[in-house]
């Protein structure tokens, strides 16, 4: 009997940082709900969290302030006793925290309830190398430009391009961006828009180059303007020629002709140097190797475009990164015939990147 009661008294012990977080639940949702995103980096940067939970949890779009917290607060929980102790230490011990919340000064607990931070406990060896991952903690994620050339004035139409386009705008609709289309444009109006996408300085400027915005299933009028998030995605439908994108007027457009300025790093993308190079950042997959032509279905859409939508769909929840994905692109389209004699109408992709980390992208959390 008297080592039943040790071992009862034991299991109280042993539980009370998790009873300590769910008997003041209502006190921790309240006093955070001033600065959600504050804390949900911090717990991030204590491992707490993964980085895939931190990017569901961060893309709630659909709830409120509190919302967030109710639902970081039970994955907290769901965590067990190692995570809440470390989550309680945390909210005693970091100054950035006790400045925001000041409420958390306040904050008594037991006594044998808060120890010092033990990241082995929270941080398996599998996730040491989230460090070289992106952080995207923006909602939306960011901006998919679609820049559709349909019908060109040479009285030619690319068939099926429609359907990529719709492929494209779901996928990254799900994927938590806000999926802008601009069509049929010359090789000006392509300048013009992507000179305002990577600025957005100009609110009026999107009337005036005709921006569809993706919403419930259609392409309709936007309701205001777009604003960066952390990341740009630029999909470009059109024909093309050796480095070269056409514009409806089949005046060639260079690839890549503007400038990658430097700007300031948000704070939850620095590291250890606060500038990088210009050609940082970039990720850029293209449907064929130069010289060579893509295939596209006049009702199907395109192989690479319907391929890409494929692995996305199936890539991203497992979280795996965009290079991973885009390797299983080439090899799907790579293994496509397009004649009833094998090899002798093929097609390669291509994907270029001057990435410095890991680029995961997950579907957003409803």
């Amino acid at each position: 009997m008297r080592l039943a009661a040790r071992r009862r008294r034991k299991s109280r012990s042993s539980m009370s940082a998790k009873d300590t977080t769910r008997n003041r639940k209502i006190f921790i949702q309240t006093t955070l709900c001033g600065d959600y995103r504050l804390i949900l980096n911090k717990v991030l940067e204590k491992k707490l969290v993964t980085t895939r939970e931190y990017n569901n949890l961060k893309s709630i779009c659909k709830e409120d302030v509190e919302g967030h917290v109710v639902e970081l607060v039970d994955k907290i929980l769901n965590k067990g006793e190692d995570t809440c102790q470390a989550f309680l230490s945390l909210l005693q011990t970091d100054e950035d925290l006790q400045t925001t919340f000041p409420e958390l000064r306040n904050f008594t607990l037991p006594k044998n309830t808060i120890k010092a931070p033990c990241s082995e406990h929270v941080l398996p060896a599998s996730k040491k190398k989230e460090d070289e991952q992106y952080p995207i903690t923006s909602c939306p994620a960011g901006v998919c430009l679609i820049i559709n050339n349909l019908n060109f004035q040479d009285g030619t139409t690319r068939t099926g391009s429609d359907r990529d386009a719709h492929c494209l705008a779901e996928v990254f609709s799900w994927l938590g961006f806000r999926v802008l289309m601009c069509e049929d444009q010359t090789k000006q109006q392509m300048e013009d828009t992507l000179e305002f996408f990577s600025s957005l300085n100009d609110a009026s400027k999107p009337q005036d180059l005709n921006v569809k915005e993706f919403r419930d299933g259609a392409f309709v009028v936007p309701q205001d303007a777009p604003n960066h998030g952390d990341v740009f995605v630029c999909c470009v439908l059109s024909h093309g020629a050796e480095g070269v994108v056409c514009g409806v007027d089949f005046q060639t457009a260079c690839q890549g002709s503007l400038p990658h300025r430097g700007v300031p790093l948000p704070e939850h993308l620095t590291d250890d140097s606060q500038t990088i190079p210009e050609e940082a950042d970039i990720l850029v997959a293209v449907a064929t190797v130069e010289d060579h032509k893509a295939m596209r279905h006049k009702t199907d859409g395109s192989w690479f475009i319907q391929s890409v939508c494929r692995h996305l769909k199936e890539g991203c929840p497992r979280g795996e990164d965009m290079v991973t994905i885009l390797h299983r692109v080439n090899g799907q389209v790579g293994r496509k015939e397009a004649s009833q004699t094998a090899g002798e109408s093929k097609q390669m992709p291509e994907v270029r990147f001057t990435l410095r980390k890991t680029l995961v992208l997950s579907p957003q959390h409803n």
